[in-house]
């Protein structure tokens, strides 16, 4: 488990690196799995984006969110064609050369063997200097991070196995606790009581979702805090006010 600090609210940010996610040839399975992971930590992910495989790019997106954020994840871009471009991204990024890093070489040298260890391969055996790895037991090509940037693979299976470990050594705060009010009735009916309970609430997001349901409308509000005390009382309030409205 991560380390828990109840005294912060740690947040984080998500650089999801590819033109396939851009151009929609492929659906990113990733964001939800990286943010329930956090979440169960303590660590919320405050900021998403999606960036193209263009150093410029990477890097801009680097150097505005890690001064910002407790942590910056990037998914993508550290495999062995052309276009992964990601590890020296994130050099250019740091000001720090691009080079092998020993341990990872000769976790991919004993992975394929000395002769199929391609220059390929050997690629995704350079990080920026001073990074540490991120174990891959799904197919040995590690990740890395470097100060408090977390770069994985865009390959879902491997990324969850990355992640899965990465969690265990963050520091986070308290977990999020999360409440959901079911109602009947459509937002505009509630939406003037709901932003008053939310001024007497400030410390709990309250965030109301429509939906469209065996041919009834409805909205689903849903609270989310870390004080359990005070969510289970902006929780009434919303079920009062719910109840209360005609419908």
């Amino acid at each position: 488990m991560s380390d828990k600090s109840s005294d912060k609210q740690y947040r984080a940010a998500l650089i999801v690196i590819g033109n396939e996610i851009l151009s929609g040839r492929t659906q990113d399975k990733n964001i939800n799995y990286i943010a329930v992971a956090l979440g169960e930590n303590g660590i919320s992910l405050a900021e998403v984006r999606i960036v193209p495989d263009i150093e410029g790019k990477i890097i801009e997106a680097i150097r505005d969110l890690r001064d910002v954020y407790d942590y910056v994840f990037t998914t993508g871009g550290i495999g062995p064609t052309h276009d992964d471009i990601t590890s020296e991204s994130v050099a250019k990024a740091f000001d720090v050369p691009w080079e092998v890093h020993p341990q990872a070489y000769e976790i991919l040298e004993t992975h394929y063997g000395v002769d199929d260890f391609t220059s390929a391969r050997q690629k995704m055996a350079m990080t920026p200097r001073g990074a540490t790895l991120i174990a891959n037991p799904v197919s040995a090509a590690p990740g890395f991070v470097i100060g408090n940037v977390y770069v994985m693979a865009g390959v879902p299976k491997i990324m969850q196995a990355m992640m899965d470990d990465i969690v265990q050594g963050l520091k986070g705060g308290a977990v999020i606790q999360s409440r959901t009010v079911s109602s009947p009735l459509p937002e505009s009916v509630i939406a003037q009581g709901l932003g008053e309970i939310q001024g007497r609430w400030p410390h709990v997001d309250i965030g109301s979702y429509p939906f469209f349901q065996n041919g009834a409308v409805g909205v689903s509000i849903v609270l989310r805090s870390v004080d359990e005390d005070v969510l289970g009382k902006a929780e009434a309030e919303v079920q009062a006010l719910v109840d209360r409205r005609p419908g």
